[in-house]
């Protein structure tokens, strides 16, 4: 069965890495003036070493019935700064519906900044919730015959960039629940994505 989609020509993909490079410049700035104005609060803190700088975690989503939709997108990350993470990680999804089903999969990579590492500071009383800004960028592997329609065979690669905020809520030592909302900056027309999209993941 066609989706109603559309090829990606060589326009969009420099489009897509325009996107890519201009998120990263605004998260280097946020971070730079976020940077400096922590700067003495998070210095003092001595550097923990590396295995304790790792996490790991990711998304899980089920749905079963009419359509069935798995998807499953572990990740290994790393403090590179008190307030920057970076992590990597494989994507898979299983989807299908009464009239076909189809695999995609690929890798991501993402950047989070720490906004406010605890909401409790400013005001008081309230949750130890985190705020961060999240950027990601996905390259997934399609079926052709599921996104493009029967007469096409294999599969071909697409690129999409994701960037939004979310919260963060502690739930052990080193482990949390995040909750985010996404919007896709640049989103080939497969009907991967909404606008916004809202993922919830874990860290530990």
């Amino acid at each position: 069965m066609s989706m109603n989609l559309s090829n990606i020509d060589a326009s969009f993909r420099c489009h897509s890495r325009n996107c890519f490079f201009t998120v990263m410049l605004l998260f280097a700035s946020v971070s730079t003036i976020f940077g400096q104005e922590f700067l003495d609060r998070d210095v003092v803190e001595e550097k923990p070493p590396l295995k304790e700088r790792l996490f790991y975690g990711g998304n899980f989503g089920l749905q079963f019935g009419t359509i069935t939709d798995i998807q499953v997108s572990p990740v290994v990350g790393l403090w590179v700064l008190p307030r920057l993470a970076f992590a990597v990680g494989p994507d898979y999804r299983y989807y299908k519906d009464p009239y076909d089903e189809t695999n995609i999969y690929g890798g991501k990579g993402y950047l989070q900044f720490v906004v406010i590492k605890d909401i409790s500071t400013i005001i008081p009383g309230v949750s130890h919730t985190g705020i961060f800004l999240h950027v990601e960028d996905e390259l997934l592997s399609l079926e052709s015959s599921f996104f493009k329609g029967d007469s096409f065979s294999g599969r071909f690669f697409t690129n999409a960039l994701l960037a939004g905020a979310g919260i963060s809520q502690p739930i052990g030592k080193r482990s949390s629940l995040n909750i985010m909302l996404l919007w896709a900056l640049y989103n080939p027309d497969y009907g991967l994505y909404n606008n916004p999209e809202m993922r919830i993941s874990f860290n530990f």
